[in-house]
């Protein structure tokens, strides 16, 4: 069985695997100092057992369950947690079982004997994709797909090749000047200089295509450039097909919420986020907006029929890309109050009002005030 690591902490980390390290039929394959690159691993990689800190930064061990579970849910979790109060809240969540911290080695024993007894013996069987992987990733950062670049060899020579390639993808097959590309990419330049980096560019651009098999050609005409994208998977146009049924939506039903699911997914960062491209921000913040708006469409769904933990995992994923938004803090602030958890919603509330102050010198709407003044008085 494949087992992975996933804990905030690198002392808890060394025990965890100094413990398993000697145990027949458990390979640790990874090793995680937050959840969020731990779901990356279990997106990519087949794996039996999870062992998972709670208290854990940016999104804690609860949060990240539900995740897992949706990668997966034959995947068993077991929790990692100093405080034995969060062992209830672990069975409600279908924990194989837990552990406290510092792991005791004879508790830890009785939990392997729960892993050999609760996981199937059936072999299982992959999982095939009913849609097709994106090849170019333009969410966060511009990167092509592991199915493209198994290795990771692909290489842009320098920032500005990484940048056209970038600009001729946000153009999406419309041929573009030379003229426009010298000014776009190399403003700062001298003419000659610029269309010397400019053709050294494209060169590297089509060695690209070639070496890793991108369905693309870039072709000239006219002095002009085009980047054929009939046949390119782009993750930026998989989101939009996928939230342009229900976007408009002031509500949704179980169906549209899994298709709302998986479109939101897909937004893993904001449109070039690493690279900030300048020519790139009306297009970012459009993309930005339009998740936020089915972002909260869906939390309110996942609040009215029991899911608060996921709407307030979704939220919390969204306030990071939004800190200011009002409406992303009251959704939060409503879920936190149907778990009763009114010391985070009270934390929820004071940061936001502090960060308000702290950074744009405002106070939040009265509204919002009111509405968190109703949470708390259930706290009476």
């Amino acid at each position: 069985m494949k087992a992975i690591l996933i804990d905030d902490e690198r002392p808890a980390l060394r025990q965890l695997e100094q413990l398993l390290q000697d145990v027949d039929g458990i390979q640790v394959t990874g090793k995680f100092l937050s959840a969020k690159a731990g779901l990356e691993h279990l997106a990519t990689e087949q794996t039996d057992i999870v062992f998972l800190d709670i208290g854990m930064p940016e999104m804690n061990g609860l949060t990240a369950a539900e995740y897992i579970q949706q990668i997966d849910d034959n995947i068993q979790i077991v929790y990692i947690t100093a405080y034995a109060q969060y062992a209830l809240e672990a069975f409600e969540l279908h924990a194989l079982d837990y552990l406290l911290k510092p792991v005791d080695p004879i508790r830890f024993s009785k939990t392997l004997n729960r892993i050999q007894a609760y996981t199937p013996v059936k072999e299982r069987t992959a999982k095939i994709p009913t849609d097709p992987e994106p090849l170019v990733f333009c969410f966060n950062n511009l990167v092509l797909s592991p199915r493209i670049d198994p290795d990771g060899k692909v290489k842009w020579r320098t920032a500005k090749t990484k940048e056209l390639f970038a600009f001729l993808i946000h153009h999406k097959g419309s041929r573009i000047g030379k003229d426009v590309l010298l000014e776009e990419i190399w403003p700062h330049f001298t003419p000659d200089k610029a269309m010397i980096h400019l053709h050294t560019s494209i060169y590297q651009i089509r060695k690209i295509i070639k070496q890793s098999g991108l369905p693309t050609t870039l072709d000239f005409s006219l002095e002009s450039y085009r980047l054929n994208t009939d046949s390119l998977a782009i993750d930026v146009d998989f989101f939009e097909s996928k939230i342009a049924p229900i976007e408009g939506l002031d509500t949704l039903n179980e169906s549209q919420w899994r298709q709302a699911d998986l479109a939101l997914k897909l937004y893993t960062g904001h449109y070039f986020d690493e690279q900030d491209y300048r020519w790139a921000k009306a297009r970012r913040n459009q993309l930005l907006q339009r998740y936020l708006n089915l972002t909260l469409r869906t939390a309110e769904y996942e609040l009215a029929t029991g899911r608060e933990r996921q709407a307030i995992g979704r939220l919390e994923q969204a306030q990071e890309k939004e800190p200011y938004s009002e409406e992303i803090t009251e959704l939060l602030m409503m879920g936190l109050a149907q778990l009763k958890n009114y010391t985070a919603l009270q934390n929820v509330y004071e940061s936001f009002v502090m960060l308000l102050r702290n950074d744009l010198d405002i106070t939040p709407q009265p509204q919002l005030r009111e509405r968190y003044d109703q949470f708390m008085q259930e706290v009476e």
